[in-house]
């Protein structure tokens, strides 16, 4: 994970991108406070450049799916995770 540093900068790039767009800086803060970390504020600072979202409820639409694949990453590790337990139980047993 990125240092709290790297983070902010990802925040402040995240704002002007979307101050550049035209939106609001509440919707700026609102949609980086919900995306939390450093590589989802960069996804989404890249979307706003090179899509360039018309409305706020694309630009939204877009930060609900960044948070819905990070969501489904983590369901697939969580699942790998378990996976490799219950395969060393069955390897090893219970001892």
């Amino acid at each position: 994970m990125g240092s709290e540093q790297e983070r902010a900068l990802a925040r402040e790039e995240l704002l002007e991108a979307v101050r550049r767009r035209g939106f609001s800086e509440e919707l700026g803060r609102a949609v980086a406070d919900q995306l939390r970390t450093e590589k989802m504020m960069r996804r989404m600072t890249g979307y706003l450049r090179q899509v360039r979202p018309g409305s706020e409820e694309e630009l939204v639409d877009e930060m609900l799916a960044i948070l819905e694949d990070r969501e489904r990453w983590v369901r697939k590790k969580t699942a790998q995770y378990y996976n490799e337990r219950y395969n060393e139980l069955l390897r090893d047993g219970l001892e």
